[in-house]
């Protein structure tokens, strides 16, 4: 197996992008305003980052502020290559390889004067350490701690507003202080205060804004013609994108083996957006069988609507062997003839590594998105597709 990509070329494009430039007019510049989230999650799972980082970037755009991103950094055991290719620290993926958008040094909306977000290499070129407002989570946390997201949201604006300093740091605690130290933390993000925080945050230039990246995007071109339907012909016409016949369903297998006993454990409920009170399908303690929520969720979809036709399938799952090919046999007989995991995907090196972001865009696109609602990647699909103005009758939970 070839080793990780090393993004040398993306690397100096994020070094080159022409915000970074100390001449620039306010609000960039030497004399812009700047925040940079050092308490952001790192050494976790993908999704649980990517929510958080684009609430800290509508809080940021919100208060007026340029974001400050940075890598991408890997829990080695999530990594896609084998412990001898890595390096002794933990593996880094740039932002600007797993997404595109405001987020990630793209461009605004045309008119919109906000300051574009700069990467933390930047950072410490235009704010060096002697120049920075140090802002300490414990100082803060207390204080909002069981407010809604809103309130939450209002009181780091307020400081952040209102602070005169050019340049401001957040900076977390150690761990035994606090181990969940962000702004918006997983406590908020496994309650229901998250969803005062939706009609704000869902017409936000940084909701409507967020794409894949250029990686992603060729990936899916690459192995679109992976999704052509199979089998009879349908008696009716069909539509000639692949995309708008397919059913996609998120079968997270692997380390939930783990997270499901202590998800009932703790009495969890859905998490993040997946508890928006518009979603067909609310929390229920009794399990789903997936043959029959595919089943299900394909019937309601095309009976919603005329001329719906859904027959392709596609798997979103980091299972593989017995159980994932027994499954496939259960589906074939229930009808389906064109199925697709995310194993049959073709990537080079570069899509490998981002092989989480080609799979949320897949998903991003099908007529219908089955998720798992404790999870942090299907409330960031489930995000994506309700901005992209999906009925909620597509978007189904387990």
């Amino acid at each position: 197996m070839p080793g990780p990509p090393t993004y040398e070329v993306l690397k100096k494009w994020e070094d080159d992008l022409p915000q970074q430039d100390f001449d620039l007019p306010f609000p960039e510049g030497r004399t812009g305003r700047y925040v940079k989230f050092s308490n952001e999650f790192k050494d976790v799972e993908w999704n649980n980052c990517l929510n958080e980082r684009l609430m800290n970037v509508h809080l940021a755009y919100m208060s007026k502020r340029a974001y400050v991103f940075s890598d991408y950094v890997w829990a080695r055991e999530h990594y896609q290559w084998p412990p001898v290719q890595q390096p002794e620290s933990n593996p880094r993926t740039p932002l600007t390889a797993i997404v595109s958008g405001p987020m990630a040094g793209g461009l605004w909306d045309a008119g919109d004067d906000a300051p574009r977000s700069i990467s933390d290499r930047w950072f410490d070129v235009v704010c060096p350490v002697s120049e920075r407002h140090l802002i300490y989570t414990p100082d803060v946390k207390p204080i909002v701690a069981n407010l809604s997201g809103d309130a939450l949201f209002a009181h780091w604006q307020k400081i952040l507003l209102e602070s005169t300093e050019r340049c401001i740091e957040i900076i977390p605690p150690t761990p035994d202080i606090d181990h969940l130290p962000q702004v918006f933390d997983l406590w908020l993000w496994g309650s229901a205060r998250v969803l005062s925080l939706w009609d704000s945050f869902s017409i936000s230039p940084i909701s409507r804004l967020l794409a894949p990246s250029p990686i992603a995007e060729a990936a899916i071109a690459r192995n679109e013609y992976l999704f052509l339907p199979r089998g009879p012909r349908p008696p009716h016409p069909a539509p000639r994108d692949v995309f708008a016949r397919m059913l996609a369903i998120h079968i997270r297998r692997g380390d939930y083996l783990v997270h499901c006993p202590n998800l009932a454990k703790w009495n969890s409920t859905y998490y993040g957006w997946a508890q928006l009170p518009s979603l067909p399908d609310s929390f229920s303690p009794l399990p789903d069988d997936i043959v029959r929520k595919i089943h299900d969720a394909r019937d309601d979809y095309v009976n919603a609507g005329p001329g719906r036709l859904l027959d392709v399938l596609y798997l979103l799952t980091n299972e593989q062997g017995v159980w994932l090919d027994e499954l496939r046999v259960e589906l074939k007989a229930a009808g389906w003839h064109s199925i697709v995991t995310t194993r049959d995907l073709q990537l080079d090196a570069e899509q490998t590594d981002v092989s989480m972001a080609i799979d949320m865009q897949l998903a991003r696109k099908a007529a219908v998105f089955i998720g798992n609602g404790w999870s942090s990647f299907t409330s960031n699909i489930i995000h994506q597709r309700l901005v992209d103005g999906r009925e909620p009758i597509s978007i189904r939970l387990t």
